[in-house]
């Protein structure tokens, strides 16, 4: 069988285990790449040396633009490639499994990319410039995406019977691993969400221009123009949470509370914000 078909039937078996769409479609983009380096050759024909070839190959290391891929990126792609090949090998399309010996680097939690303070400040500062329908629909979710944690894959994924506007709570159903959970938004935030709503009873909360649910896509382009106006480069949606998750820790200073709000389902990774300062180390030291 070519590599081609086989992906065709492990993008079919993840699908059917229940994975998320995010899952599919990185699994879908890693196992290109790797038919562009290796050809759609016969999966009986690849061997571990080219799953290693590949591997340390330039269309694996690097991005589009030519920028080295971050440690946590190259891990994901060793997953694919284990999780597909070991699919392979189990569903008796190949006699063994060519990503074996492949093994996820030892990487350190990565460091919240929060903004701070004055970027923060500015970036607020250009949306309540907001005049089109389209910059008041961008205004009111970033500071919903601030003021609550969401994931920008639930802010979109908002319909409005998911919003109780009587009791600041949101419904989210569009999350990672299909659960459901609740969060909830301050009251400065909610008067805008009442105001953007302007009665509606049903229907995305955020709509695209031809009445559409908005797109992730659009959302990175347009956060990533907004960013560029209040001089905040690669402004990213997930910067939008890693500053609500180090602002609620730093005031609270509580992990169960932090995991709580941002809707971790392990605590451990919300330990990523329980960072001691240098002056609290010395402190302790000198104590």
């Amino acid at each position: 069988m070519k590599l081609s078909e086989t992906i065709g039937q492990y993008l079919l078996h993840l699908e059917a285990d229940g994975r998320s769409q995010h899952t599919i479609r990185q699994a879908r983009r890693h196992t290109a790449l790797l038919v562009r380096f290796l050809g759609d050759r016969e999966i009986m024909e690849v061997t571990h040396q080219d799953v290693a070839r590949f591997l340390t190959s330039a269309l694996a290391t690097k991005t589009a633009a030519g920028v080295i891929k971050a440690p946590v990126s190259m891990n994901s792609l060793r997953s694919t490639l284990r999780t597909f090949f070991g699919f392979a090998h189990a569903a008796g399309i190949a006699p063994t499994n060519a990503a074996r010996l492949v093994r996820r680097a030892i990487c350190g939690p990565p460091v919240p990319r929060a903004l701070s303070e004055g970027e923060r400040a500015r970036l607020l500062s250009g949306l309540d410039t907001a005049k089109t329908a389209a910059e008041r629909r961008d205004r009111v979710l970033v500071h919903l995406m601030l003021g609550a944690g969401l994931r920008l894959g639930s802010a979109i994924g908002l319909d409005v019977e998911d919003v109780d506007l009587a009791t600041g709570q949101l419904r989210l159903r569009r999350m990672k691993g299909g659960r459901e959970d609740i969060a909830f938004v301050p009251g400065a935030v909610l008067e805008l969400l009442r105001e953007h709503l302007a009665g509606r009873v049903a229907g995305p909360v955020f709509l695209g221009a031809m009445g559409e649910r908005i797109g992730a896509r659009q959302v990175h382009r347009r956060l990533s123009e907004w960013g560029t106006r209040a001089g905040i480069p690669y402004l990213h949606p997930h910067r939008l949470r890693h500053t609500f998750g180090t602002r609620i820790y730093g005031t609270s200073r509580d992990l169960l509370l932090t995991a709580r709000a941002l809707c971790h389902r392990n605590v451990s990774s919300t330990a990523i914000y329980a960072r001691v300062g240098d002056a609290a180390v010395r402190a302790a030291i000198e104590a």
